[in-house]
């Protein structure tokens, strides 16, 4: 079995392959507080409540945009899965052409994530994640990736909203219902959720513009479908993209199931 590890600043993605079939996932909290040994009893216990000998896994491979938790969960693969992981970055095939300024400064989470919706659409395609940042990301018709943008994530601009203003409270993310909120948190809904609305609407139109041709429009991340079900822009949404995408670049990189 393969296990994928997508490591993110606010939650940690894992999913465990036999073949090409994803037996089964969890999302844990990224804490960069855990030990080495306080990760690995957690994966026991998930790998348990499965009923998933941990043993069965014999290649893992990770993302990460968080260094010091992908320090400690190497240590975890080597001393609870006896594994030597496969980390995603430079040296690492991944079958995409980065096309831009400093292609090592490019998140991996991003570089996978491209790497998935390429094979399963055809470009020109543009990659919307929302995790703790919301990314955009661009694909060419050849394949090629072409950069983004970076914006500040729904959660933590919520948490801004209620840590910056006295009077504000925090709120439950979900769907607003109407533009105009009788009351303060249904405002505060209505501005984050239909605000966010707004972005991925305008920036697929300009990333559009910018690759003079239609593009299919792919989304994922752990609040995708707050924002999916308000918008026409989003045409698929891929909840397990970024495991795709490792379980891709694990069987390119010779890493057996």
């Amino acid at each position: 079995m393969i296990l994928t590890m997508d490591i993110g600043n606010t939650n940690t993605v894992l999913g465990l392959y036999q073949g090409d079939d994803l037996k089964t996932h969890w999302r844990i909290s990224t804490d960069r507080n855990k030990t080495p040994d306080e990760y690995g009893m957690l994966f026991k216990s998930l790998f348990e409540s499965a009923d998933i000998d941990n043993q069965a896994v014999n290649s893992i491979i990770i993302s990460s945009v968080v260094p010091p938790i992908l320090r400690i969960l190497k240590k975890t693969s080597y001393r609870y899965f006896n594994v030597n992981p496969l980390v995603v970055g430079p040296g690492v095939k991944t079958g995409m052409n980065i096309k831009t300024d400093n292609p090592k400064e490019v998140g991996a989470d991003r570089i996978v994530n491209a790497v998935a919706a390429g094979q399963l659409y055809d470009g020109p395609l543009i990659i919307v994640d929302f995790g703790t940042a919301t990314t955009f990301c661009a694909v060419s018709e050849k394949g090629e990736y072409l950069g983004g943008s970076i914006a500040p994530g729904i959660g933590i601009s919520a948490e801004a909203l209620f840590n910056q203003s006295a009077k504000l409270p925090r709120i439950e993310l979900i769907g607003p219902g109407k533009a105009i909120g009788k009351n303060t948190i249904d405002g505060m809904k209505s501005g984050i959720v239909y605000g966010f609305v707004g972005q991925v609407e305008y920036l697929v139109k300009k990333f559009k513009q910018e690759l003079s041709e239609d593009a299919v429009v792919i989304a994922t991340g752990g609040l995708v479908s707050l924002i999916a079900a308000e918008t026409d822009s989003i045409e698929y949404v891929e909840p397990f993209l970024t495991l795709k995408g490792l379980k891709y670049i694990a069987d390119i990189n010779g890493m057996g199931s």
